[in-house]
């Protein structure tokens, strides 16, 4: 990887030709800050691989992993309630397929624009990697907003959306699954037009699908479960269970219920969750199907379970991670816990921390948890478990089979089981023992970086 500007056999150390590098990154990316946050934690450590592997910085492998093979944006035109025309703007980002179809979710939320599909899409990457399941990375998604619509007006956005998504999918190409906004409803739509444009039921083209119509059990779970499953084991790593301990966790959507129903499983009490509006405590635990009942069905705040639950106790507007704890899991968006939090976590006594969410620590809530003595699962390696079910999915789908629930949860926690030990591997390996970021991002690159040098400059 030469200095951009630099004259040919120049030879500059590794700092400034990563330093050199991000910034080109940021010149051609323009406007996209969590695409950059992503990059730049993912080139820190890279800096540890080129400095004892300089091979890896030859062939542009570097700058090539940066750039998304194919980015398409196009336009959702849909008819709302009232007949009027509506129109959203849709993305489908494929990053990297070395390793297989490019796979990852599709995102409904105002908040979408092509710099966070980019963030998400080059993070699954990494994660994808990490699961030794043969998928790529990418991801997109719409600005539509799914709240406050009807089923109708959902149907209708999802059939245009998938009308110009169609083309472009499938499933030896790219294998789409739910994220923010987009759930079993969603996916059933997309899936029904997608089926309608090919005229064929090509069953593995979306995961996340329903359980009569090719879906998997233990998708639903598999994001909560899994991070959950990573926790314990990185509990165990240090001598200790999630059996008794005290949990925070933030969001109360798919990724978050799961986690507190799994944390309480093995024996946890979740003392907090959260939503938008606030956060609710609950010293006594959760009741997981009140939960469910108020936000899965109801489709309500969490204000409404604190006033149906016994003991809980709704903070408005509130800061989930004020409650003491001995595990913190963050499993709402990008971002939701900054260098202050992350204090107030290690004041509060918390020891450990894995990401549910995607990014969902900024950059200084990171630095600190490594400077601390908080243990520290990155999102790329703690919340997998979603993704290498989705992959598990597509494995039923083309043996036109279907698993138990049972074994399907017993091949999750070995993919979790083996995604640690890998991190925990890679980061002693290059003298970083027990720093799960820079494990989970070299891990992920090497084997999607010894694949791109095998298959040639494409």
């Amino acid at each position: 990887m030469r200095r951009a500007g630099a004259k040919k056999g120049e030879k500059l150390n590794v700092d400034d030709r990563v330093s050199d590098f991000y910034q080109l990154v940021l010149r051609r990316n323009a406007g996209e800050p969590e695409f950059h946050q992503a990059v730049s934690e993912i080139l820190e450590s890279l800096k540890i691989v080129l400095a004892k592997n300089p091979e890896y910085g030859e062939m542009g492998l570097v700058q090539r992993l940066c750039e998304p093979e194919r980015q398409i944006i196009f336009r959702v035109p849909w008819v709302d309630d009232q007949g009027q025309v509506q129109v959203n703007r849709g993305f489908r980002v494929q990053f990297n397929s070395v390793l297989g179809p490019y796979k990852g979710g599709l995102r409904f939320h105002p908040s979408v624009n092509l710099g966070i599909i980019k963030f998400l899409g080059f993070e699954q990457i990494f994660k994808n990697s990490l699961t030794g399941l043969p998928i790529g990375g990418g991801k997109g998604g719409s600005d539509f907003d799914p709240k406050g619509k009807s089923d109708l007006e959902i149907m209708r956005f999802c059939q245009s959306f998938m009308t110009e998504l169609h083309r472009h999918i499938g499933e030896y190409t790219d294998v789409p699954a739910g994220d923010i906004g987009v759930g079993g409803r969603e996916i059933g739509y997309l899936f029904g037009q997608y089926r309608r444009l090919n005229n064929r039921h090509e069953s593995g083209v979306l995961t996340g699908k329903g359980l009569t119509w090719g879906g998997s059990l233990v998708r639903t779970e598999a994001t909560g479960y899994g991070c959950v499953y990573f926790t314990q084991r990185m509990m165990e790593e240090h001598g200790e269970s999630l059996a008794g301990a005290k949990v925070v966790v933030s969001g109360s959507g798919n990724v978050a219920i799961y986690a507190i129903e799994k944390a309480q499983q093995l024996g946890a009490t979740v003392v907090a969750f959260s939503d938008s509006s606030g956060y609710v405590s609950t010293p006594n635990g959760v009741d997981v199907e009140l939960l469910r009942e108020v936000k899965e069905v109801r489709r309500g705040r969490v204000a409404e379970y604190a006033e149906e639950a016994e003991g809980a106790e709704f903070h408005a507007k509130g800061n989930v991670w004020e409650v003491a704890c001995d595990v913190a899991l963050p499993c709402a968006t990008q971002n939701e816990l900054n260098g202050d939090d992350a204090k107030k976590l290690a004041a509060n006594g918390c020891k450990y921390v894995a990401e549910g969410a995607n990014m969902p620590s900024t950059p200084e809530a990171v630095d600190y948890f490594r400077k601390s003595a908080i243990h520290f699962a990155p999102g790329k390696a703690a919340n997998a478990g979603g993704v290498a079910t989705s992959a598990l999915e597509m494995q039923q789908n083309a043996t036109r089979d279907s698993w138990s629930f049972q074994y399907t949860d017993e091949r999750l926690q070995r993919i979790m089981s083996n995604i640690f030990d890998n991190c925990a591997k890679t980061a002693a390996t290059y003298d970083r023992e027990g720093d799960y970021v820079v494990g989970a991002n070299i891990a992920g690159f090497k084997k999607v970086a010894n694949a791109m040098l095998a298959q040639g400059i494409i």
